[in-house]
């Protein structure tokens, strides 16, 4: 009975090596660690807005849970708002052109994974939200997979106070209809709209937030970890 008992050294063996073929096999999850090859694409795709222009402020939402989802979204591992690099480079000349009047740009959202995307036509289909959907106000496809897009506002340059542009980032109602407004937040819409159209943003009419850069961009999904 005794010859049937694996030895002390033949034990240790068999289970180091039953160890290692678990390890192997499953895949690392310990803090945000990038998965392998999902990091891969050529430097300089994308670049961090505040590496070309410091002082841009940012104020990333879908890397927190104050967005209209309530969550941080797949792929928002880092509060970073990254852009194609002639986008970037664009956006840093809209805010330096609005220095004179003594504002500047504040960055919600740039470059999106496409799994944060699907996270939002999840959410929108999980809660019976599906509206905002089939009414524009998000995409199953989105510009801003592809680096060219942003979303931003004004803010003064003297405390970081964020414009009057009548409703708040993500309404996804009327009110937020870039031409629907009078008065001084018709007025800050406009400076808006016509700084970024200076540089080539395109507005899109459904938010005064919403602008992208002409350009043909393959869609990416790099989640933001994989950027500084």
């Amino acid at each position: 009975m005794s010859s049937r008992i694996p030895r002390p050294r033949a034990l240790a063996a068999a289970l180091s090596l039953l160890l290692a073929a678990c390890a192997s096999a499953a895949p690392a999850r310990t803090g945000v660690r990038p998965a392998a090859g999902e990091c891969d694409i050529p430097p300089g795709t994308l670049v961090n807005v505040q590496s070309v222009e410091p002082t841009i402020r940012t104020d990333v939402r879908y890397a927190t849970a104050n967005n209209f989802t309530g969550a941080v979204l797949p792929g928002y591992e880092r509060p970073l708002a990254m852009l194609r690099p002639e986008a970037a480079r664009a956006l840093a000349r809209v805010h330096q052109s609005l220095r004179p009047r003594g504002l500047g740009l504040k960055v919600f959202d740039g470059y999106r994974p496409v799994r944060a995307t699907l996270g939002m036509v999840e959410w929108a289909e999980r809660t019976g939200n599906q509206w905002v959907l089939q009414q524009g106000y998000v995409a199953r496809r989105s510009g801003h997979n592809r680096g060219g897009t942003v979303d931003l506002t004004l803010v003064r340059l003297s405390d970081g106070g964020e414009l009057d542009m009548g409703t708040p980032y993500d309404t996804f109602s009327e009110a937020a209809h870039t031409a629907n407004a009078t008065g001084r937040v018709a007025a800050n819409r406009r400076i808006l709209v016509d700084a970024m159209a200076a540089e080539g943003f395109s507005n899109y009419h459904k938010e005064w937030w919403h602008f992208s850069l002409a350009g043909t961009y393959p869609p990416l999904d790099v989640p933001l970890r994989c950027f500084r």
